[in-house]
């Protein structure tokens, strides 16, 4: 199990909502980001802890590994030079009761804070320009036990043998059929491509795993 911090002052309530995070995979200058490639290194199980505006609002749970998505259209006007295909990962939340302030514990928090990526400020503000990064276990400890019994029981738990929340329902792993549409659409759409070309894109597809849409429908 690993820990996970997101800043989510852009997109909390629609990743909340949702039950997933999204970034871009690069810049808008095409230059690689860590925050965004940190989401590459997720695993189903992980913890995450969510903080917007000066407050930890939730923790999540990762339910799969990072896959490719568009950009969420919940998003509507939030990040209009981010790219429209970004990694994405299911996660499922628990909002805290006991939201913590990082600002109001920051001697015990700071010196804990990674030297590099740190996600806070030495105020306890969010650090612009930072969404996913990854935090030790010792900086996890503190902070669950400034939280309390909503996350230190998380942790005793470890990687659950039962799917959690709405993902034992089947709501978890929608986006990736919503990516299979967005790629069997384009290849629909590519005129390019003769009819039988197009099927034979599609069927190699499907046995990755790939469109579980028949191909009569394009």
């Amino acid at each position: 199990m690993r820990y996970w911090w997101v800043n989510q002052n852009q997109t909390f309530r629609q990743e909340r909502a949702g039950g997933f995070l999204w970034s871009p995979k690069r810049n808008a200058d095409g230059r690689r980001n860590p925050f965004y490639e940190f989401m590459r290194e997720v695993s189903p199980g992980d913890l995450v802890l969510s903080f917007e505006g000066t407050f930890i609002r939730a923790v999540g749970v990762v339910q799969s590994y990072c896959y490719e998505c568009p950009k969420p259209a919940e998003f509507g006007a939030t990040g209009p030079n981010w790219e429209n295909i970004g990694w994405k990962v299911d996660v499922y939340y628990r909002d805290l009761i006991g939201q913590l302030r990082p600002a109001d514990q920051m001697a015990v928090i700071g010196p804990r804070l990674p030297v590099q990526y740190a996600p806070l400020l030495p105020d306890g503000r969010g650090k612009q320009g930072i969404y996913l990064t990854s935090i030790s276990e010792d900086l996890m400890q503190v902070l669950a036990e400034l939280i309390g019994g909503e996350v230190q029981d998380l942790i005793r738990i470890g990687i659950s043998a039962e799917p959690i929340g709405n993902y034992a329902t089947g709501a978890y792993g929608a986006g990736v059929i919503e990516w299979e549409e967005h790629l069997r659409n384009q290849i629909a759409s590519d005129n390019a491509l003769a009819q039988t070309e197009k099927e034979q894109v599609i069927m190699a597809r499907r046995g990755q795993g790939l469109f579980r849409q028949n191909v009569q429908r394009l």
